[in-house]
């Protein structure tokens, strides 16, 4: 069992990590997060390791993070906005990750996952909704909401994939 397990971990703790950065916004809250649903999710190792265990994973780590969320909401952090660069280089990209990053922290943590689940993980709206253990219906509306107020906090997202969008 731990064998198995331990394999688990090495092979997908990168994706995972990333999942639970893009949830939290946060890299130390990242690293508790996910240590804490592999924790869990060792403990019902035996019953869900022949299923989807990254499903299981990623359900965990979100209950957990609406857990730790409606305990002590996060201080806002205003943080100053990329300034557009004139050359394309390895800063660019950076700065997008950064926008994104902030952009992310803005929504609410349900919308937040259903972002990061649908668009980042690529999964259904089938799938998010069972990872969030809710409807399709619910997943979609949070996902409407979301992208509407990304689009208010974050023109500048919008402008860059129009502006690298095939003709």
């Amino acid at each position: 069992m731990t064998e198995t397990f331990h394999e688990f971990v090495v092979h997908r703790s990168p994706a995972l990590s990333r999942t639970a950065y893009l949830l939290t916004g946060d890299h130390q809250l990242a690293e508790d997060l996910l240590q804490s649903a592999l924790a869990r999710t060792y403990r019902h190792w035996s019953r869900i390791r022949d299923g989807d265990p990254e499903a299981y994973v990623r359900r965990t780590m979100y209950h957990q993070q609406v857990s730790w969320w409606r305990r002590r909401r996060p201080v806002e952090r205003l943080e100053p906005r990329p300034t557009d660069r004139t050359a394309d280089d390895h800063s660019d990209a950076s700065a997008l990750r950064l926008s994104v990053a902030a952009a992310l922290r803005q929504l609410t943590p349900r919308q937040r996952a259903v972002v990061v689940l649908r668009f980042y993980e690529d999964l259904t709206e089938a799938q998010v909704a069972e990872a969030l253990g809710c409807s399709v219906g619910t997943v979609k509306r949070h996902g409407h909401d979301a992208i509407r107020r990304l689009r208010d906090i974050a023109p500048e997202l919008l402008d860059r994939t129009v502006e690298r969008s095939p003709r």
